[in-house]
């Protein structure tokens, strides 16, 4: 598999009250593989959000370099960082933000007029309900939905406009555990049907075995990588 996203010697800095600098993230150096789910394992405070938001071109690194298909994306502007994600990327949070005076199937065609998506928007909305088997609840409104459908459905507002990668964070932290389990497979799913790349990031142990690559972070360093796909091999 090649690498989709490169990171060499991340490091992400904030000014403190005090004139200090907290360091976010210590010099991560990584690989994100196409057509994979690589999960980012983290206790909170670790890093781990941080490190998403670069990958995922909502932030930018303090120094160091990240390239998204070869190409150095840090000296982007933000224009061009913000063209990349609407239509080469997905996100998918903790907290859902659906619309909740929109249907299902309603908060998925919104999502392709977003990103300017030039396919049959009905067909589209409605295959990516069916693929998150939600296909019996389009007409429905987010509040009459459990957490774990309206996660579907935001999964299905994440992958509607064919992006190359979908970035999670801490998607399944409200759910129980079978149904995280649920939104995990269905991740694996989309990579094996659509070919997308998923990175999750999670501070749940249970989920670390649905994992191609899982790398551990801890005090904004990298302290371990398992590549499941070599153990594999």
């Amino acid at each position: 598999m090649s690498a989709l996203i490169t990171l060499n010697k991340i490091r992400k800095g904030f000014q403190m009250p005090d004139g200090d600098t907290f360091w976010a993230l210590k010099g991560i150096d990584m690989e994100i593989r196409e057509g994979q789910l690589t999960i980012l394992r983290g206790r909170s405070g670790s890093g781990k959000t941080t490190l998403l938001n670069i990958l995922g071109a909502l932030d930018l690194p303090t120094d160091g370099s990240i390239q998204y298909k070869g190409e150095e994306i840090s000296t982007w502007s933000d224009e061009q960082r913000e063209l990349l994600r609407r239509h080469q990327m997905g996100f998918v949070f903790q907290s859902v933000a659906l619309v909740p005076m929109m249907t299902a199937y309603e908060n998925v065609e919104f999502a392709l007029r977003l990103a300017g998506y030039e396919g049959n928007h009905a067909k589209r909305a409605a295959e990516c309900l069916h693929m998150v088997g939600l296909q019996s609840r389009m007409d429905h409104m987010p509040e009459e939905m459990s957490g774990g459908e309206q996660q579907r459905v935001a999964i299905a507002r994440a992958i509607c406009h064919k992006p190359n990668v979908i970035f999670a964070d801490e998607p399944t932290a409200e759910l129980d555990t079978n149904t995280g389990l649920m939104v995990m497979k269905i991740f694996k799913e989309l990579i094996a049907e659509e070919g997308i790349t998923v990175v999750v990031s999670t501070h749940d142990p249970g989920l670390m075995e649905l994992g191609d690559t899982v790398y551990e972070i801890e005090a904004g360093e990298l302290i371990g990588a398992e590549d499941k796909t070599e153990d594999e091999a």
